[in-house]
């Protein structure tokens, strides 16, 4: 088989990099090989369990494919020659190819507890035979523990909760707080307390120490000597990148952080790119290398790699991580740094906070109050970091922030940021959060 451009991975990576691949090489064979019968919405998989109900509502349809003439291979590569330039697959397929994007994305981590390999022990695998055993597992459950309280964490207690069937759902963080790594302890509380009023039992500060039971999960330990019952058990705790493939293919890989890229996503060999949970990532600000994984940077860095493939043109801008839920009915989102992460860094900041009704008037039917937090360098006032809660309309906000922050723009540019409002759309042009908030941050570096 021969084909001008592989791409290994059908995912949000693999995906996105394979639409942008056919609109800039529209005469050129594409095609994509990924291990699994359908595409998953990553970010949608907590949401099979409750709202969606269904494994096969959270797929991503192959007509996308088909309209973009990309031919689809349901299997696995297992090597690569990178001199031959030829793959491998598990089925026994040989592919010739020109270029290649590499798009393995990351497999949910597992802690070092004893009992984690009982059956009833499930993690959020991007894989709809798995999910599926889960979903039929959960039927037979009672008493589920979720292990982790970062957004999967808290978006699968939140989905659990709304089963009538379960009679407990626990969540164990070992952070102070759920959410902290993307958000304020202020913040942070707000979501717990919303959480909590939906029957979640949190369990913050605190670590599992082992999940007992004979043959199967029946209680999870805590390091303090408590006993969580659990009939099954989530874990939420993270990912890690898949660089299996890359480094058995002789690939510049860091086992922990991802596959080596520079600006266009190329690899340590230069027909081969590589987009997605996959690669290794630096933070935008220090420049550190960076554990931020997000289906939302993988389809960027997708686009960045077919965009460059046969012409480098595009530069991938290092992540500044947006994040972005809804737990019950509070609406979080969260961009660059927090407070805690930036005096953790040693930078000094500046923050202004500022709230009002997301439409205007506030009397509006369906109006909702819309809080929003920047944060500010000290001295150069430059936006490292915002969060927003209230209203759905934190979704929108949030993106805003982001792009503020990706373009590097200062407390007093974002005050004369020029934004449209309307009154069934927008805050009041008067109390918009995002200005306001940003002219008391000046307000309060300028007195210093």
């Amino acid at each position: 088989m021969k084909t001008d451009i592989l791409i290994v991975g059908g995912s949000a990576a693999g995906l996105a990099g394979a639409i942008t691949a056919r609109r800039f090489y529209p005469e050129l064979k594409i095609t994509v090989v990924r291990r699994e019968d359908k595409a998953l919405v990553p970010c949608g998989i907590p949401y099979i369990f409750g709202t969606l109900g269904s494994v096969d509502k959270n797929v991503i349809p192959d007509k996308v494919l088909e309209k973009n003439n990309l031919d689809l291979l349901v299997d696995q590569v297992i090597s690569i020659n990178k001199a031959a330039r030829i793959a491998r697959t598990a089925g026994g397929e040989s592919i010739k190819y020109e270029k290649m994007i590499l798009a393995t994305g990351s497999e949910p981590l597992a802690p070092p507890l004893e009992g984690v390999e009982f059956d009833n022990v499930f993690t959020a695998r991007k894989d709809p035979k798995y999910l599926q055993k889960l979903a039929e597992a959960l039927q037979k459950a009672r008493n589920v523990v979720v292990i982790g309280g970062g957004f999967i964490g808290l978006e699968f207690a939140d989905e659990l909760s709304k089963l009538d069937y379960l009679d407990s759902v626990s969540l164990v963080e070992m952070l102070p707080h759920c959410l902290l790594l993307a958000c304020d302890s202020e913040i942070c509380v707000k979501v717990e307390r919303e959480i909590e009023n939906a029957g979640v039992s949190i369990l913050s500060d605190r670590k599992a120490k082992a999940i007992l039971g004979e043959g199967k999960a029946e209680f999870v330990e805590m390091e303090n000597g408590q006993q969580l019952k659990a009939d099954l058990v989530l874990l939420g705790i993270g990912v890690r990148p898949n660089v299996k493939l890359a480094g058995d293919s002789g690939l510049q890989v860091d086992q922990k952080m991802g596959i080596h890229v520079d600006d266009y996503m190329r690899t340590s060999a230069p027909h081969i790119f590589a987009a997605g949970d996959c690669t290794r990532k630096r933070c935008f600000l220090t420049g550190k290398a960076s554990m931020v994984r997000l289906a939302s940077i993988a389809t960027m860095e997708g686009r960045v790699a077919a965009g460059n493939l046969f012409n480098c043109r595009r530069r991938a801008p290092c992540p500044i991580g947006v994040f972005g839920t809804v737990i019950g009915k509070l609406a979080v989102g969260s961009a660059g740094f927090t407070e805690r992460a930036a005096e953790r860094e040693g930078i000094e900041v500046v923050v202004g906070t500022a709230s009002a009704m997301d439409k205007h008037p506030g009397t509006l039917p369906g109006a909702e109050e819309l809080t929003v937090k920047l944060i500010f360098m000290k001295g150069s006032r430059e936006l490292i970091g915002g969060q927003v809660y209230g209203s759905d309309k934190a979704g929108y906000v949030v993106n805003c922030i982001g792009g503020l922050i990706q373009q590097r723009m200062r407390a007093d540019e974002i005050c004369v940021f020029q934004m449209g409002t309307h009154p069934k759309l927008t805050p009041s042009p008067i109390a918009h959060q995002i200005e306001n908030a940003a002219e008391m941050a000046l307000a309060k570096d300028m007195k210093r």
